[in-house]
This record gives structure tokens, C-alpha cells and sequence, in this order.
């Protein structure tokens, strides 16, 4: 596979600089394919089809898509575990499945094509991070049932990369082979990122030294402040990629050389922007919550699916020369969402305010707590070794600009703690970073 796949990179990335009408002629050919499919073959999709007295001939443009109803994560969980394949198990040669922490675990298939495609697209992804068959990729993401270990492994493949498949953990190790095997990319979450180098710092190690020039960093929110911070302290390039398990896992987006946006592959994967609140379809430009259609998925496609992301779509061109639309990076998530006092506030604000106060390091924990039925904010956060071990002066004037930081970003005033370094406890994969100790 991978050499079919290196050999035919042209023509793989050749519809990321379609022009504009024809890939959209290339996108409505795939939607009316795949709406005939899942009505055929998904018994929950044709009843709300039928329901709404919707005939799959009702789509005859692109704008049509908005008649669809809307499938969400809750569909998923109740029909459990093969409800919604559009294929029948004996075409299915791949299971992943989410990790399952509010009960059911989600189950996606793949086909042998859903399997290329989703190598493609990693390919593709790869190739805007400037990627290529001589770089070294450590593959720091999980492997198993999550979707990321695989999804990047055979992406990097495909791209005649060399591939270290260590997976996460043993961070020892991790550094080991960075440094012995000549590693020049890393692919793993922003937050174990930092772990790694701040380890290195540890032991005496400056990434700056390593041939690693890039790190593609997803499966959790980040800032564009922690972006900052690891650039700055590695010398490494911080990639954006975006991905949902539901969609095909890593490579639905990311971003290219200018780190502006994350382009979508929207051949495979129909963006739209939503009104959380009503459904309605908004303009490219406006902010609301990501919804994504896949048109090539066989297996496990998803029409509509709401990703609860919110972001909105650039309008303007990108100077790489792609002609696939990009999205704003994802900071946050409508059900990530905290309301306190009646103030919504989200977890990547918090981070933004930290990291744009000088002395602090990108490890806080956020925890929830009622006093006397009022719903309060507290926020640990680390500091660096030097400002911890200077005047208790100084460590007072710290907490005070993060105090006043976050109170500016969010409206509200917060406990903030400084804690000394390595008091917050690692993530060597999702990084938790609220605790919720309110009273229900």
C-alpha cells in the first residue's frame, strides 16, 4: 500500500487545488452518492428521511444539504454498536472505538477504501506540514481502539516516511529515540508534548540540538499561546490537526506551512457552519458549531454530523495555493462550556490568560467548587523553577497579573493558586484539565 500510495502522490493531492467549481461539481457527485447509500442501508436515517417526506432526489445541489436532518453523538451510543454502518460486517475490515468515559463506547467501521482514504488524507496532511519520504516520524499517539496511532502510522507510510511507531508513554523513552534514531517529527498531544520537553530540560537535553523540526499536535483544544511557548522553547514547528473518530479519526484538517487555519479535505468531508441554537446554515465568516458530512466514507458515514466544535470558516485564500476551504483552529467546544454565575467560560480562555502572563508554564488544572450555593473558580497553576525559588514578593505580583489576567478574559474573578514546578499531574495522552467538585 504504501508504495502505491507514494507513487500516485500527485494525483492524491491534486484535489487540494481543484478549482473552486470544479471540486464543488466533485462534491455534490459524492453527497448524492452517499445520501443514497445510508437511505438504502441505515434504518435510522431513512425514517427521519421519511418522516420529513425528504426524497434522496431532493438533493440536486449543494445548498440541498441543509433538508438533511442533523445526526449527533447520542445517535451513535443508541445504536450500538453496528446500527449506523452502511456495510455489512463482512465488509468491514477495521474497528476503532472511543474510550467510552460516559458509558457505551462509539464503534466505527472501516472498509479496505475507507482504510485508503483515511491514508490519503493523513498523506495529504502530512504534505502540508512540508513533510516528506526522508523525514523520521515518531508516532507518540495511542494505538488500539483509538483512532490516532493507526490513522497517522499509515498516513506517514504512505508518504515514505520513515515511521517510529512507539505509541504513548515511557517518556524516557520517548526522548531515548528521539534523540538515537534521528527523529525529525512527532506526531502526540500539544499537553504530552511540553511533558517531553520539559523532561528533556531535565536531563540536560536542548530539542533546539535534534534534527526534530516538526510536531503535529491534536486530539485535545490547544491555544495559540501554547503554540507560542512550544516554538519557543524547542525550536520545533507546532502544527494544528483536526480529526473525530466519528469522521474517520486524524486528517479531516490541518494546518499548512503558514499555520494560519486548518484546511479541510473537503472533497471527503462536507464542512458546514451552524447556529448552535437554531440549526440554521451561516455564512462562511460567521462563528458557530462545525458540522461535517463525509462524502466517501463506505463503512461508517455520517450525514450532518454536529461536532459540537465551534469555529467558523476562513473566507479568504490561502498563499500555499490550496483551494480547499480552512476553518479557524478549534480553542474550544460548545459542551466544553462552563457556566458560572451565568457566565460561560471555557477552559482555553483560561489557558490564553495564563500563557499570556510571563513566568508560568502550560500546566494548570481548572477545578469547579460551590461555596454556600455559589458557584467558584479555582485555578492551579505551575511556575517556573526560577520564579519559585526568588522572593515571595515576586511570586505575590505573579499571582496577582494572572489574577487579573483571567478576570479580563472571562468577566469573573478566580482563585489562583501557584504551585511549585511538576505539582500538576502529566497526561501522557489527553491532558484533563477541568475537575467539577459542584454540588449536583
Amino acid at each position: 500500500m504504501t508504495k502505491q500510495f507514494y507513487d500516485n502522490f500527485n494525483d492524491i493531492s491534486a484535489n487540494d487545488y481543484l478549482p473552486r467549481e470544479q471540486l464543488a461539481d466533485l462534491q455534490l457527485q459524492r453527497l448524492k452518492a452517499v445520501v443514497k447509500k445510508v437511505y438504502e442501508n441505515v434504518e435510522l436515517f431513512r425514517q427521519r428521511l421519511d418522516e420529513k417526506n425528504i426524497s434522496v432526489d431532493d438533493i440536486k445541489s449543494l445548498k440541498d444539504l441543509a433538508k438533511l436532518p442533523f445526526t449527533v453523538k447520542t445517535d451513535l451510543r443508541d445504536t450500538y454498536p453496528y446500527g449506523l454502518f452502511a456495510e455489512p460486517l463482512s465488509n468491514v475490515v477495521r474497528l476503532h472505538a472511543s474510550s467510552g468515559t460516559t458509558g457505551k463506547p462509539i464503534v466505527v467501521g472501516y472498509t479496505a477504501n475507507d482504510i485508503d482514504t483515511w491514508a490519503s488524507v493523513m498523506q495529504r496532511s502530512f504534505a502540508c506540514c512540508g513533510l516528506h519520504l526522508n523525514d523520521v516520524i515518531q508516532n507518540a499517539y495511542g494505538y488500539g481502539l483509538f483512532t490516532g496511532g493507526l490513522g497517522a502510522h499509515y498516513g506517514a507510510e504512505a508518504i515514505g516516511a520513515t515511521v517510529v511507531p512507539i505509541s504513548g508513554g515511557n517518556t524516557a523513552r520517548q526522548i531515548m529515540v528521539m534523540k538515537d534514531f534521528g527523529v525529525t517529527a512527532i506526531c502526540c498531544t500539544p499537553s504530552y508534548f511540553c511533558f517531553i520537553a520539559e523532561q528533556c530540560e531535565e536531563m540536560g537535553i536542548d530539542m533546539k540540538d535534534l534534527p526534530i523540526r516538526a510536531g503535529i499536535f491534536g486530539a485535545e483544544p490547544w491555544t495559540e499561546e501554547m503554540r507560542i511557548q512550544i516554538e519557543n522553547m524547542t525550536g520545533v514547528k507546532a502544527f494544528d490537526i483536526y480529526g473525530l473518530s466519528e469522521i474517520i479519526g486524524p486528517g479531516v484538517g490541518i494546518e499548512c506551512k503558514e499555520q494560519n487555519g486548518l484546511h479541510i479535505f473537503e472533497d471527503h468531508f462536507y464542512p458546514e457552519i451552524i447556529n448552535p441554537e437554531t440549526g440554521e446554515v451561516l455564512p462562511d465568516g460567521q462563528e458557530g458549531e462545525l458540522v461535517i458530512t463525509t462524502l466517501t466514507k463506505e463503512a461508517f458515514p455520517m450525514i450532518r454530523y454536529r461536532t459540537r466544535d465551534i469555529t467558523s470558516i476562513m473566507t479568504e485564500k490561502c498563499s500555499c495555493g490550496r483551494t480547499i476551504r480552512k476553518i479557524h483552529r478549534i480553542g474550544r467546544r460548545s459542551d466544553d462550556m462552563m457556566i458560572i454565575r451565568g457566565v460561560n467560560v471555557f477552559p482555553s480562555q483560561i489557558e490564553a490568560a495564563i500563557l499570556a502572563v510571563e513566568g508560568t508554564v502550560p500546566h494548570y488544572q481548572i477545578t469547579l467548587y460551590s461555596d454556600n450555593g455559589r458557584d467558584n473558580i479555582q485555578v492551579e497553576i505551575e511556575v517556573t523553577p526560577e520564579v519559585f525559588s526568588d522572593k515571595v514578593r515576586m511570586m505575590e505580583n505573579l499571582q496577582h497579573q494572572l489574577t487579573s489576567s483571567i478576570e479580563e478574559t472571562i468577566g469573573l474573578r478566580v482563585k489562583v493558586i501557584l504551585v511549585a514546578p511538576h505539582t500538576i499531574t502529566r497526561s501522557e495522552g489527553k491532558a484533563k484539565r477541568v475537575i467539577d467538585n459542584r454540588q449536583n
